[in-house]
């Protein structure tokens, strides 16, 4: 069985099938979303690219998938990182 870099555990079938990148850019939620977004929306994107290669899907069907998953990234850009950050609540003071 496969190990992860340092040795220590073995690596599931989902960690090999969906790996996830360490996050190394401004760290806000919202960056971190889009980011987790931006990563799942490419590994899709392969997985499409690989069954229209393969014969299992059309190109128009892999083309229309593709076509709904950018409107949804496009929509998470827009509501993470678009929208204004929200501001601080007003705390009494002590």
């Amino acid at each position: 069985m496969a190990h992860d870099r340092e040795g220590d555990r073995p690596i599931s079938k989902d960690d090999f099938l969906y790996p996830r990148s360490s996050y190394h850019g401004d760290f806000t939620p919202q960056n971190l979303a889009f980011n987790a977004n931006l990563q799942e929306f490419a590994q899709r994107i392969g997985i499409l690219c690989n069954l229209e290669t393969g014969g299992k899907i059309s190109s128009s069907a892999a083309y229309d998938e593709i076509k709904q998953m950018w409107k949804k990234l496009k929509a998470s850009k827009s509501e993470l990182l678009d929208a204004p950050p929200p501001q601080k609540p007003d705390l009494p003071e002590n």
